[in-house]
C-alpha cells in the first residue's frame, strides 16, 4: 500500500466505532492509526503478527482466525460483530467469504487489492490518494 494512502484510509474508516481488519499480516499501521483516533479495532489473521516480530499496539486486539472458515461457520468468533470490516491488499479469493461474513453481521466491507487484481464481488469504487478503495455492495 502506498504510504500516502494510509492517512486517507484512516480518515475514511475513522467514521466507524468498531472495525475488524481481516488479514493484518505484518502491517498494522492502519489499525494503529485507527486505534489512536478512538476506533475499537480488532485485527485477524491465520498467523499472529507478533510471531514475525511485529508489535501490535495495546489498544488493538488480535484474534487468530481464518475468515474462510468463519464465513462457513454457524458460530464464527464474536470479534466479527463490528460495524465494518476492512482488508488491505485483499486477494480475490477472500472477497466473497468476507462479504458473506459481513452481510451476516450487517457490517460494511471495504478493501484494497494488489496491483492488477480486480474485485470478485460487486463494488463501488472510491478514489483515495494513491489507492482505490472498494466498497462491497449487494449483488451475487
Amino acid at each position: 500500500m502506498p504510504t500516502d494512502a494510509c492517512p486517507a484510509l484512516v480518515r475514511r474508516l475513522a467514521d466507524y466505532r468498531e472495525v475488524v481488519e481481516i488479514g493484518v499480516g505484518r502491517r498494522p499501521e492502519v489499525a494503529r492509526a485507527l486505534a489512536e483516533r478512538g476506533v475499537s479495532v480488532t485485527v485477524t489473521d491465520v498467523h499472529d503478527p507478533r510471531e514475525f516480530g511485529v508489535a501490535l499496539p495495546e489498544a488493538v486486539r488480535f484474534v487468530r482466525d481464518d475468515v474462510v472458515a468463519a464465513s462457513e461457520s454457524s458460530d464464527p468468533h464474536p470479534c466479527y460483530r463490528a460495524a465494518a470490516y476492512y482488508a488491505l491488499n485483499c486477494p480475490p479469493e477472500l472477497h466473497r467469504p468476507i462479504r458473506t461474513l459481513a452481510r451476516r453481521h450487517g457490517a460494511d466491507f471495504l478493501f484494497t487489492t494488489l496491483g492488477g487484481d480486480q474485485p470478485a464481488i460487486p463494488v463501488d469504487r472510491e478514489t483515495l490518494p494513491g489507492e482505490t478503495l472498494f466498497v462491497a455492495r449487494d449483488g451475487p
